[in-house]
């Protein structure tokens, strides 16, 4: 059995090397995304295992990967939207992902860019840096203070919940399949709408579909609180991200934290001194008040190696069973 790793970046080689020791089992990398370009890479293997910063849209990916005769593709994340499901199930391709690969790893950016924001630490740095050492117009809230909501309450949006209210926070919450297990935590909220218009901070949790794709609009920006501040460590599309700049430029809302975007090519790059032609990305780093990192809320030790071990096993069970308890697309 010869396994493929697609775009294996540095961290998970050692990952990678320890389960291929592990398992008897070859795992070549591959630094290079899944795209027509590359699938060729993929001949001769049994199982591919992927890490993608963008949609494989191209049919000529999901033909090929049939005609070399791969089962499967296995994404080392839990968000599988950059598949085309509809294409991989009519070349019989069958899809997993890695559903809990640490909801800590995630939910504690969340916590750790609400502290930020709440404690005006980019407004204090960026003064500092120029040796401007007042404090005035930045007077801080404590957590215990406010009120938080969390939009999805799945496994990392109920760990958040529960780390904010560690820190003495009130948390609401909203969820279209509301957890009955979490009632001591946080206070389930009818709608959406309800959860915006009282939270201090608003955390999103939700996966990627067609019905939460721009959930967080110019209409629902507008019911947030003035002093209240958004988190996505989620899905970048998520939130409609034109409609978010205004609302940060027209002073709707404090602040933002993104660890998602719409557009993530250039998510671990070094891009230094090139020329960067992304409008929205630009204006938000112009902005003081909002917190961006390159989609690394999955990146803990614990994280990539619970990503690399469960994908390859996924990838395993396939070509053994026929099928894996992470499969995703529908059966």
């Amino acid at each position: 059995m010869r396994l493929l790793a697609y775009h294996a970046f540095e961290d998970e080689l050692p990952e990678i090397h320890k389960w291929s020791e592990t398992n008897g089992i070859e795992v070549v990398v591959s630094p290079n995304l899944l795209t027509a370009a590359t699938v060729d890479e993929a001949k001769g293997f049994d199982g591919i295992s992927i890490q993608q910063t963008e949609r494989i849209s191209d049919p000529v990916v999901y033909q090929k990967l049939h005609e070399f005769g791969i089962r499967q593709i296995s994404t080392r994340t839990a968000g599988f939207d950059v598949i085309d499901l509809v294409q991989a199930a009519k070349n019989h391709l069958i899809i997993t992902n890695v559903p809990a690969y640490s909801p800590y790893a995630i939910a504690e950016l969340a916590v750790a860019q609400t502290l930020q924001l709440t404690r005006h630490l980019p407004q204090f740095n960026k003064r500092f840096a120029n040796q401007d050492f007042r404090w005035n117009g930045l007077i801080s809230r404590e957590i215990r203070s406010l009120t938080i909501g969390i939009i999805g309450t799945g496994r990392i949006g109920a760990t958040a919940a529960e780390l904010f209210r560690g820190l003495g926070a009130r948390v609401i919450g909203f969820d279209v399949y509301p957890n009955p297990q979490l009632g001591n935590i946080l206070e389930y909220q009818e709608t959406i709408e309800d959860v915006l218009k009282e939270a201090d901070v608003v955390s999103l949790h939700t996966p990627l579909m067609a019905a939460t794709r721009h959930m967080i609009d110019k209409d629902n920006l507008k019911l947030m609180k003035k002093d209240a501040y958004l988190i996505n460590v989620a899905r970048g599309a998520l939130v409609n991200t034109d409609d978010l700049i205004a609302a940060l430029e027209n002073g709707q809302i404090a602040g933002a934290a993104l660890d998602a975007f719409e557009s993530e090519w250039f998510n671990n790059q070094d891009l230094s001194g090139k020329p960067f032609n992304e409008p929205q990305i630009t204006k938000l780093m112009a902005m003081d008040n909002v917190l961006l990192t390159p989609h690394i809320g999955f990146y803990t030790k614990t994280a990539v190696k619970n990503m690399v071990d469960v994908c390859l096993d996924s990838v395993v069970e396939i070509l053994q069973t026929g099928t894996s308890v992470n499969r995703v697309d529908h059966h």
